[in-house]
């Protein structure tokens, strides 16, 4: 595995019990790179993160993060030295303060940016003599976040870093990952439900489902690739299957055919004007739909 990648996997699997939580899935998370990680719950994203971490141990395949091999006891503890993770919980010490625990937490990095600190202290408007138990979630999840930023991390694996927050603080957490992806260099890996805000931050996406990858790639890549072709004819659709590449998904209804393409139209067009329809549609797809056809697909 080359030094490209923050994070890369191949082959990675992992069983519980009867549950086959990972089934050999491949990633690859470029340096630098805003990566969304995209799935239903149970697709396998947590065990995933564990595994980077350090947490679980894989049944079978590698995972590296920062070149260095997961699945060892030494190099896990090289990771976690260089990785920042936060999350769903946002766990924090209920009975410190604000200051305190950033106090605390300063201590255990010699490479701790204090103008950071100063910064996202300022930009989240968190007040140092606070009681953290009394924080709000989204002061919570800020306090969080700027603990995992100052830290000179060069990866932050964050677990729906804005779950439960509302749109104007969600919105605070997403530009502060993209200042310390284009700022720090430092490569964010996120989870998350919200496609919306995925779309917004993110350069490169994957979609897992049932411990595979389904969709990988730029975002700007899939915006091009993905289209939807939708054919009417004059009486029934064709039941024959197309044999151009990249065809994904198909429905037909009375006389018309919807394809989902993740090749382009041109070659399934070209291969569909033998069927004669009497009128074709090229439509772009949304991350959204990639995910929902996909993953409905799959």
């Amino acid at each position: 595995m080359g030094e490209t990648f923050a994070i890369e996997t191949s082959e990675l699997r992992k069983r519980y019990g009867n549950i086959e939580a990972l089934r050999a899935l491949n990633m690859q998370v470029p340096k630098g790179s805003i990566y969304g990680f995209l799935g239903r719950n149970g697709a396998g994203k947590t065990t995933a993160m564990k595994i980077l971490l350090g947490m679980v141990r894989p049944d079978s395949g590698t995972a590296r993060v920062c070149g260095l091999n997961a699945a060892s006891a030494r190099e896990s503890l090289e990771i976690r030295k260089l990785v920042s993770f936060v999350d769903e919980e946002k766990d924090l010490y209920p009975g410190m303060t604000v200051d305190g625990m950033i106090r605390f937490t300063r201590g255990f990095y010699p490479g701790w940016r204090r103008d950071l600190e100063e910064r996202y202290a300022r930009t989240f408007a968190l007040q140092p003599d606070q009681e953290v138990k009394k924080l709000s979630r989204g002061t919570r999840t800020k306090l969080a976040l700027l603990l995992a930023l100052c830290r000179g991390a060069k990866v932050m694996i964050l677990d729906e870093p804005t779950s439960a927050l509302d749109p104007a603080a969600a919105d605070e957490i997403l530009q502060a990952l993209v200042r310390a992806a284009a700022e720090q260099g430092t490569t964010i890996f996120f989870s998350s439900h919200q496609i919306a805000e995925v779309e917004q931050i993110a350069d490169h996406v994957g979609i897992i489902d049932r411990g595979q990858t389904v969709v990988a790639g730029e975002i700007e890549d899939l915006r091009v690739q993905y289209r939807r072709i939708q054919l009417v004819f004059a009486s029934s659709a064709p039941t024959e299957p197309l044999r151009a590449p990249g065809v994904v998904r198909s429905r037909r209804d009375g006389r018309s055919l919807t394809l989902l393409s993740s090749a382009g139209s041109e070659r399934v067009i070209e291969e569909a004007r033998a069927w004669n329809p009497v009128s074709v549609d090229v439509t772009p797809v949304t991350l959204r739909e990639i995910f929902l056809e996909t993953v409905q697909e799959n």
